[in-house]
């Protein structure tokens, strides 16, 4: 399988994969650095292999070279991800069915095409990846993902974390501010839990998360440990699976709670819980746009802009601590 390029979307392929599996299908995926940890914490996968690819451009030298060393091993190639570049390396390695949404100019790439959905007619996302394995009828299955508990613990020690004894918080995320609850509010937050907060992020996040972190110690000093680009994928996951509670917006790691199972609270803003939400009973979605008692009614949203076209993001700002604090 060629995997998407995104750690949520990573994790929201989990039930194809279970799909595949069931049927006795033995999967290798074949995933960027960045995402490869998460199909590592997936039983049913048997090998990763990481791509030597760079975000941009076909690379064609290293795509050909990883193609020849792959040749004659693999008889069918589930293609994720829409884009041409993401279909070449099937095709160069000889696999004589590969699968995958039309998208790209890839016809004479692809032996087995489904129509891509129109934006509006869209599935849910773990829908649209489980139609690739051709079952008539997909549900939206709970994507999992599982880690050995010695391994969870380890990784915790590393950190000098214990297992339930801190909350996570996620507050970046990669699409734009009009997807982040205020760091102002996620400050306040932390400052009324009566544990110590863990933020995760990448390193273009840590000065968000000191935004975040700085506030809330000089309430209750240590309250904050900002992690953020400072940890592996692999130990954000760890922190994750043993954390009390995440909050987080709609992002890569909010799916990660979900499918750990963790209890969390998602925050939405400029997109829509509709099309990704978090697919765990031990969630609580907070979105004003289908708040009846919000006024005035949310009219803009979703908007699905990086960005608020109308200058208040109002639809993030008026989430109040009190009440995501209420809902964890």
């Amino acid at each position: 399988m060629i995997a998407p390029q995104w750690i949520g979307d990573a994790v929201m392929t989990e039930p194809l994969l279970r799909r595949l599996h069931a049927r006795g299908e033995q999967l290798t995926v074949g995933a960027l650095p960045w995402v490869a940890p998460v199909y590592r914490a997936m039983p049913q996968v048997k090998e990763v292999i990481e791509f030597p690819f760079a975000h941009g451009g076909l690379q064609l030298r290293a795509r050909r070279a990883l193609a020849s060393r792959i040749s004659g091993q693999f008889d069918t190639a589930y293609v994720l991800p829409n884009s041409l570049k993401s279909a070449l390396l099937p095709l160069l390695a000889g696999i004589p069915k590969r699968i995958g949404y039309l998208g790209e100019a890839r016809i004479g790439l692809l032996t087995h095409r489904l129509k891509n959905p129109a934006k509006g007619n869209r599935p849910p996302m773990v829908a649209f990846y489980s139609a690739l394995s051709g079952d008539t009828a997909v549900e939206s299955d709970r994507p999992e993902l599982q880690l050995p508990a010695g391994e969870v613990d380890e990784a915790l020690a590393g950190l000098g974390l214990q297992r339930g004894a801190y909350y996570v918080f996620a507050p970046g995320a990669e699409y734009g501010p009009a997807k982040r609850w205020p760091a102002a509010h996620f400050a306040g937050l932390a400052s009324k839990l009566p544990l110590p907060v863990v933020l995760l992020g990448s390193g273009k996040e840590a000065a968000l998360c000191n935004d975040i972190a700085a506030p809330a110690n000089g309430v209750k000093q240590g309250q904050c440990l900002n992690f953020a680009g400072k940890t592996t994928l692999v130990q954000a996951l760890c922190a994750i699976a043993g954390a009390r509670g995440v909050v987080s917006n709609d992002s890569g790691l909010m799916h990660v709670a979900a499918a750990f199972g963790v209890p969390q609270v998602a925050i939405f803003g400029s997109s829509s819980p509709l099309h990704t939400p978090p697919l765990n009973e031990r969630a609580t979605v907070l979105w004003l746009k289908n708040d009846a008692s919000y006024q005035p009614p949310l009219d803009c949203a979703p908007c699905f802009e990086r960005e608020c076209p109308l200058g208040h993001t109002r639809c993030l700002n008026d989430i109040s601590a009190e009440r995501v604090l209420s809902a964890l």
